[in-house]
């Protein structure tokens, strides 16, 4: 179940007890030996979300972005030689106005995705509204602040987190995360839209066939769907 945007005016401090503490350092290596798999290709990459920020769980993800990637190929390629198959490749969208992404999963919980066309700076900073990191950052045992799908900023603290609303202090939160007014102000509208539609708002999903490359898909698409190409025209 999706989690629900939170509007509450205190404060709330969350301790983290052992359990928590070591499925953190479990998902994070987890995470670090896929990235310096990635960098050691010269595919500079970052993580983000609940593993950078330290609220993980059982079910938390690992996503992991190529923010300049080459072409898919050669991403493809090198998770290949280094032993890493995909069980699906999929090309998203989250609206006609988002950029389209590459997503190449894993398993059920690590993916790495990367742009296929140009991003704006929102998107861009989607990243860090929600807590990015580099390996180097995860080994040296560093967190980072960020938003949560239930739009709590998330502070840590030195036995977990101190967690509140983003809702009503949206530029105190821009400030906080050092990213543009816009992009805070961006992504509480979208959480709270979904929330009020009950679904995700991906306007694109499509799946890979499996002899075809994001490339050609992405050709299809274009060539398929007008707000697609005005998408990938505008920003390219």
């Amino acid at each position: 179940m999706a989690k629900k945007p939170v509007k509450r005016a205190e404060r709330v401090e969350v301790f983290y007890d052992q359990n928590r503490w070591a499925i953190l350092n479990e998902l994070r290596q987890k995470t670090v030996e896929l990235m310096e798999i990635l960098n050691s290709a010269h595919l500079q990459s970052i993580v983000h979300g609940s593993i950078v920020r330290g609220d993980v769980s059982k079910t938390s993800d690992i996503d992991i972005f190529l923010p300049t990637p080459p072409s898919s190929f050669i991403i493809e390629t090198y998770l290949e030689r280094s032993g890493f198959r995909s069980y699906q490749r999929k090309i998203v969208q989250a609206t006609p106005l988002y950029a389209l992404k590459g997503q190449i999963e894993l398993d059920q919980q690590t993916s790495i995705s990367f742009p296929l066309v140009k991003m704006r700076l929102t998107e861009k900073e989607f990243y860090k509204f929600g807590g990015e990191a580099t390996a180097q950052f995860l080994k040296d045992q560093k967190r980072a602040s960020g938003v949560d799908k239930r739009l709590m900023l998330i502070e840590p603290t030195t036995d977990g987190h101190i967690e509140s609303s983003v809702v009503g202090r949206e530029e105190e939160v821009s400030n906080i995360l050092d990213v543009s007014l816009n992009t805070v102000l961006d992504r509480v509208r979208a959480l709270v839209r979904r929330d009020k539609v009950g679904r995700t708002g991906v306007y694109i999903e499509k799946e890979l066939e499996s002899d075809e490359t994001f490339e050609q898909a992405l050709k299809k698409l274009v060539d398929k769907n007008p707000a697609v190409r005005r998408r990938a025209k505008f920003f390219s």
